[in-house]
């Protein structure tokens, strides 16, 4: 895997130069480079998701299907059992029924020996075979006895339903464990599957994003340091500039986005940077060096401003990202325009109010960082901008 390279600090050099820029180019194209053999690997994990996705479904259906096979063998072996105790009632009521026409007939003169057949008859078979034996008994015993057979016989049946139905309830029982087992295992492996996918999908766009800030950044810089140089060379070179140029109603933003200590704050860190004697450096914003934009950006950044409600931009551009007042009306903290023309497009320079007519400025080259008069420079646009 590539590993991303560190652009050359910003504040190291007078501005990003065609050679960092193309540096950066590369490496970014290195990286879509490793994105696209990455979203290869993703498409892959993404089909092998939905396989695992479909197995983990159709494990569900099976699940679902064994617990309702269970519930109805349950019921069915419920029933049976059920069944099963009625049928030997019926059965013990034949033997008792028996039992007093036996006693009935010892009574009436009759003999044991005729009933010990039935009594000791192994099953309904043997005592068809010897009912002969009790038609002294007449047909009120043989409706008794046909009674006993039945039961008898319902009572088996009752019983092997019982058990089949136990081992029905065995079976869906048994399905219903490794439905369940398969359906567990599927998404355990889904959800390392979709895991896996999301680091590669982290990873992929921190790589990405990384590589394309610092080319954008370095492109971004270079073309307002660009600006900046050549709207100051034109500057000093445009002779007849006002001191202070009319008003000829030029708005800027409706509102602020400071408190005035957020603007207290970015003046400290201004004062902080001249005094330490930092150097003027086209295109850069610190820590090291500075130039007039760059100063302005991180002031207000180290009062707590950050993208989107501040951005990087050049001396031009401000003077509409902020809401103007009058010269009359300046707090420390609000921004200074300079114009060798008078317009907005021509704005060169941008500095921060101190208070009492003075200001915190990256100045030039040779001048560095400076506290000066807010009259020291030419052109200042006839209105202040406070962020």
């Amino acid at each position: 895997m590539l590993t991303l390279t560190t652009a050359p600090a910003l504040g190291s050099t007078p501005k990003p130069t065609l050679a960092q820029i193309e540096a950066a180019k590369k490496i970014e194209a290195a990286k879509k480079k490793a994105a696209d053999a990455q979203a290869a690997k993703l498409a892959a994990a993404n089909q092998s998701l939905r396989t695992l996705t479909a197995k983990a479904n159709a494990a569900t259906a099976l699940y679902v299907k064994a617990q309702k096979e269970l519930a109805i063998a349950q019921a069915a072996a419920k029933a049976a059992a059920q069944y099963a105790l009625e049928t030997a009632a019926a059965v013990d009521e034949a033997h008792r029924v028996i039992g007093r026409l036996a006693a009935n007939a010892y009574i009436l003169g009759g003999s044991m020996s005729d009933i010990e057949p039935l009594l000791s008859a192994n099953g309904p078979q043997d005592l068809v075979d010897q009912l002969s034996t009790l038609s002294t008994l007449g047909s009120k015993n043989t409706i008794a006895l046909e009674r006993f057979k039945a039961a008898e016989v319902i009572a088996l049946a009752a019983k092997k339903a019982a058990d089949d139905a136990k081992i029905v309830q065995q079976k869906a029982t048994d399905k219903v464990a490794v439905a369940k087992k398969a359906a567990d295992d599927a998404k355990a492996e889904q959800a390392k599957e979709v895991s896996k996918l999301q680091k590669i999908q982290d990873q992929l766009m921190k790589e990405l994003m990384s590589a394309r800030k610092i080319r954008t950044t370095l492109e971004q810089q270079r073309q307002l340091a660009l600006l900046e140089e050549a709207q100051a060379n034109q500057a000093e070179q445009t002779p007849g500039q006002s001191k202070v140029w009319p008003d000829l109603g030029f708005k800027g933003r409706s509102t602020i986005r400071t408190t005035e200590a957020q603007r207290l704050k970015a003046v400290a860190y201004a004062k902080k940077q001249v005094l330490a004697r930092k150097p003027y450096v086209w295109g850069t914003q610190g820590p090291n060096t500075f130039d007039c934009s760059g100063l302005v950006f991180a002031a207000y950044r180290s009062a707590g401003l950050n993208w989107p409600d501040w951005d990087r931009l050049n001396s031009a551009l401000y003077s509409g990202y902020t809401k103007h007042v009058s010269l009359n009306e300046l707090v420390p903290g609000d921004l200074l325009f300079y114009s060798y023309k008078g317009t907005i497009s021509t704005i060169h320079h941008i500095t921060i109010y101190a208070g009492n007519g003075m200001m915190w400025e990256a100045n030039s080259r040779n001048a560095g960082l400076l506290y000066s008069s807010i009259y020291s420079v030419k052109g200042l646009m006839p209105f202040g901008g406070r962020v």
